[in-house]
């Protein structure tokens, strides 16, 4: 069973299209690393896959069960209906950390699952409590945002992202607002939560992350997939003049 499967994804906006025909298939417990130039598609694909962008073409599996079919005229009528169920089988770690500066951080780890009736309260909070722990933020539980480094920020919007228990966790450069240092102690945190029960794609620029850590690799260029494969294959044996281009242009790990 695989845990996603993208097929045939098409978006375009006005003329431009952005995303030409994208297939790949991630098993339960896989890394996925995305990389590539700025404007190749990376980030539209992960919006798209998160339905904060709508596909044109193409569908999205989970778990082997189609949750959005752009080419079935009948749900396209059920979409918006059906949106947000879709969008929980996702996690999403953004670039900027998004957090609520009006909430502590367990305040902010605790909210959806809250809103959304997912347990009882001592429940929801012994959960975010583990979470902010396996980030490593105990000592943080009634900071605000405003109070921590962008560092610690993005900590807590990862742990907030687990706390719906998503069955894809995605990170869009989740360290492209960060100084080196803080960089290190974000990759740290991702690299821990690799195990059999977390299905990953990060959008990333840090090369030496991807072919530590990913079980495959996709390059993007113009919108379309360029080159996948292993770690090895994509950095240790490119094949595209494209990708060796871009390895070769200071982007080497």
């Amino acid at each position: 069973m695989s845990a996603l499967t993208v097929q045939h994804l098409h978006k375009s906006f006005g003329k431009h299209e952005v995303l030409k025909d994208i297939s790949f298939t991630l098993e339960k417990g896989e890394v996925l690393a995305i990389i590539g130039s700025s404007g190749g598609g990376k980030t539209t694909l992960l919006r798209c896959l998160n339905f904060l962008e709508t596909a044109d073409r193409g569908q999205i599996l989970v778990n082997d069960e189609c949750i959005f079919d752009a080419d079935n005229p009948a749900e396209k009528k059920q979409r918006e209906a059906d949106i947000r169920a879709a969008r929980l089988h996702f996690g999403l770690v953004f670039q900027q950390f998004n957090l609520f500066p009006q909430y502590n951080v367990l305040k902010n780890v605790t909210l959806a699952p809250t809103l959304l009736g997912r347990g009882k309260p001592d429940e929801i909070e012994a959960h975010a409590r583990e979470l902010i722990e396996r980030v490593g933020l105990t000592e943080k539980l009634d900071f605000y945002p405003c109070m921590l480094s962008g560092g610690q920020q993005q900590r807590v919007a990862i742990a907030r992202a687990l706390a719906l228990s998503p069955d894809i966790l995605c990170f869009d450069e989740p360290t492209s607002a960060l100084d080196p240092e803080l960089t290190g102690e974000v990759l740290h945190v991702i690299k821990g939560l690799k195990s059999g029960d977390s299905t990953m794609v990060v959008v990333t620029h840090e090369m030496e992350f991807a072919r530590s850590v990913a079980d495959k690799v996709i390059f993007m260029a113009k919108g379309v997939i360029e080159e996948m494969g292993t770690p090895e294959e994509v950095f240790g044996h490119p094949k595209s003049p494209i990708l060796q281009g871009f390895l070769n242009k200071g982007n080497q790990f």
